[in-house]
């Protein structure tokens, strides 16, 4: 299917697949199964750890032929309050040299009503595969006070998320990113965690996490960690898009605005992940995303200190079929370094 896809602009061919996950013309890789990549992160089971990242499915649509690729878990979103339709298009590129995405998306999605019924209905098929799923929160363009909008968005899909992720690293919402300094960051994670409390129970309490750009100078990486341990934050997710344009990207394609992700950001989220596992001490479970590609991508940022890995621009240039792959590949590098859990590979670069 990749070379009919690719005869398309990417945003077409994106939503053909949606369109294909709703009939059910998906992969099945859900059975596989290594126990040494089996890990429980937030007292939750992970099959395994490779995640599909926020941004492929919006609006909850196809969670379930998502996690049937063999995805040990799933983030839904970016989902905002009201529904927003985003930058004009066209607003994705893709680069099939260097395996390189650049979005300007700008939080295009249905709104939460729409995303509540569409995960309220996931939740209650009979058939669905058990898997972690995450809520990525954002906020609506318009909003000139964010935290009313990542409140509501909590109280309103609260009941619904195995976690939520705060999205303040998008380089597409103007202002957005002004989030991540000290002074916007600790209000907003401690009236996010106010709204979680009173509307979810003790015993169904989703982690809060919150999602940073690779783009932060190291002292403000610093910074930001002593925010996240005093804030009491649950996780961290490195790292978002970056503005940042390698040369030997073409001219035509690295002049478009907007956020890179895929191969060219391998390295640099890597060594951002590692960072905050620094930073941090460890204390703060991370998801590591950018330019996962291969096995070793993934191996290299759990060994910087990520318990979980994300991917997405890869499904782009290597199809559903890569999943599987990692995972077996993923096993095979765990057993040659003589370890027996996934978690034990956990900072061990350190």
């Amino acid at each position: 299917m990749k070379p009919v896809l690719h005869a398309f602009d990417p945003e077409t061919a994106h939503k053909l697949t949606i369109a294909a996950g709703k009939i059910g013309l998906t992969p099945n890789y859900s059975k596989i199964l290594y126990p040494r990549l089996v890990s429980q992160v937030w007292d939750k089971e992970f099959l395994n750890p490779i995640g599909l990242a926020a941004g492929f499915d919006k609006n909850a649509e196809i969670v379930n032929p998502i996690l049937k690729m063999g995805f040990g878990f799933a983030e839904a979103g970016t989902v905002t309050p009201k529904p927003q339709l985003g930058n004009p298009e066209p607003r994705i590129f893709r680069d099939n040299t260097n395996n390189a995405v650049i979005n300007r998306m700008g939080f295009p999605n249905k709104g939460a009503e729409e995303f509540e019924k569409n995960i309220g209905k996931f939740l209650r098929q009979k058939n669905k595969i058990e898997a972690p799923v995450g809520i990525n929160i954002g906020m609506n363009k318009d909003q000139e006070e964010p935290e009313k909008d990542y409140r509501y968005l909590i109280r309103c899909l609260g009941q619904y998320a195995d976690y939520f992720t705060i999205n303040i690293s998008s380089p597409n919402t103007p202002g957005l990113r002004n989030l991540q300094q000290r002074e916007h960051l600790l209000p907003l994670i401690k009236g996010a965690q106010e709204e979680r409390r009173a509307v979810c129970n003790e015993d169904n309490m989703p982690p809060l996490l919150i999602k940073l750009a690779p783009d932060l100078e190291e002292k403000e990486q610093e910074e930001i960690a002593k925010t996240l341990l005093e804030a009491d934050i649950d996780g961290i997710i490195v790292t978002n898009t970056t503005l940042e344009r390698p040369e030997f990207l073409p001219r035509e394609f690295s002049r478009e605005a907007g956020g890179l992700s895929g191969a060219p950001l391998t390295e640099k989220s890597t060594r951002v992940v590692s960072n905050f596992y620094k930073f941090t001490k460890g204390k703060i479970p991370i998801i590591g995303a950018g330019g996962i590609s291969n096995a070793q991508d993934a191996y290299d940022k759990i060994k910087a200190g990520a318990s979980l890995v994300q991917l997405y621009s890869a499904l782009v240039f290597h199809g559903p079929e890569l999943i599987s792959q990692l995972c077996r590949d993923l096993d095979t590098l765990l057993e040659k370094d003589g370890f027996n859990s996934i978690s034990d590979a956990v900072g061990s670069a350190h």
